[in-house]
């Protein structure tokens, strides 16, 4: 067997607001590997500056996977404990070199165009007007769950945004989702829950930054929000460390992102224990390349959770891939117009 990476910058569209800033491009690595003429691909979708692994020496750990891919998958996953987004790349690279067709991981009725996973619309940071515009974008393309990223402007200005949706648009048309990525303060967090709880709202995903745990589980305890985590569980490694942090924060959600917390064995890890303690949870991608949102979604499907799940089309991107991800009236499916581009793999090889 051998195996090689590539390097590939994805370019937005247009700037796209965090709370941790502009974004104009994301890094992204693929993982390729060939057994007798056969071709397997993996995306090691790193964010920088959430990703744990976001670290010197990055792309050196990645040539040493290709000089010891003979150590196969699972010894290379448990090598890269702190490399989640490397094993991420690890597990679809297999999978695909192992699948009769190297870009259907999992075969399924999603994969077969017979089925859909419901999905939020994402409303991105930026002025009030801005937002606005993506919400009325978002109502228009048949969504009935939108998640909102707040943090970034007035928190005034953005309640004027959530109470004008509820003026149209009532808890039973649209279900609401903000996601402060831990823009509050522990001492102002509860106040700013209690008022975003009159817009009847479904959930809020990290309040307050992560690591504060005691804040954490009074914020769940007190709040008439639900809460959902998500990146309180980036950099959690060891099974014993996710049980404590669960039986101490007691959330309402969690938010699983694979290539933030080990890929599929990670997520799997995370999903058993939120079945021990009836906690719901939904799965998001994180600005991969189509070939990662792709492995993420068939992944996601087999799991048969009604629940809208967190998967963006990659429509962000100017140089993206075309593949048959399609998005219509609030449901991620394999279009019947869209398709993979020719030679896909064989052609990042070069």
């Amino acid at each position: 067997m051998k195996a090689r990476y590539k390097k590939h910058i994805l370019n937005f569209k247009r700037p796209s607001g965090t709370s941790r800033g502009i974004l104009t491009q994301k890094e992204t690595w693929f993982l390729i590997l060939e057994e007798n003429g056969k071709l397997g691909i993996g995306e090691c979708g790193l964010l920088r500056g959430l990703s744990v692994d976001d670290v010197v020496g990055y792309e050196d750990k990645l040539q040493w996977i290709c000089d010891n891919i003979s150590l196969g998958r699972e010894t290379l996953y448990e090598e890269l404990k702190l490399f989640p987004s490397i094993q991420f790349g690890i597990e679809q690279a297999f999978i695909s070199l192992r699948s009769k067709n190297s870009l259907e991981l999992f075969e399924s009725p999603f994969t077969r165009g017979e089925s859909t996973i419901p999905i939020n619309g994402l409303i991105w940071m930026g002025d009030a007007g801005f937002m606005y515009e993506q919400i009325q974008q978002k109502l228009v393309e048949g969504f009935s769950c939108i998640k909102m990223k707040i943090g970034a402007i007035d928190f005034n200005k953005e309640i004027e945004l959530l109470e004008s949706i509820r003026k149209r648009y009532s808890k039973a048309d649209i279900e609401l989702r903000v996601d402060a990525n831990g823009a509050f303060g522990p001492k102002e967090a509860l106040e700013k829950l209690q008022i975003l709880s009159s817009y009847d709202l479904h959930s809020i995903e990290q309040p307050i930054m992560p690591g504060q745990y005691l804040e954490m589980k009074r914020l769940c305890k007190d709040s008439p929000l639900p809460i959902a985590l998500d990146e309180e569980l980036i950099g959690i490694f060891e099974l014993k460390e996710k049980k404590k942090l669960l039986q101490i924060i007691q959330p309402h959600y969690l938010i699983l992102k694979p290539s933030l917390i080990g890929g599929f064995k990670g997520s799997e890890e995370w999903i058993a224990l939120a079945n021990e303690y009836d906690i719901d949870w939904w799965v998001t991608s994180a600005l991969e390349s189509n070939i990662g949102l792709n492995a993420i979604a068939q992944w996601t499907f087999t799991f048969n959770n009604p629940m809208p799940q967190g998967l963006g089309t990659g429509s962000l991107f100017t140089n993206n891939f075309n593949c048959p991800l399609a998005v219509k009236d609030g449901q991620l499916g394999y279009g019947n117009d869209k398709y993979w581009e020719t030679n896909l793999i064989e052609n990042l090889c070069m």
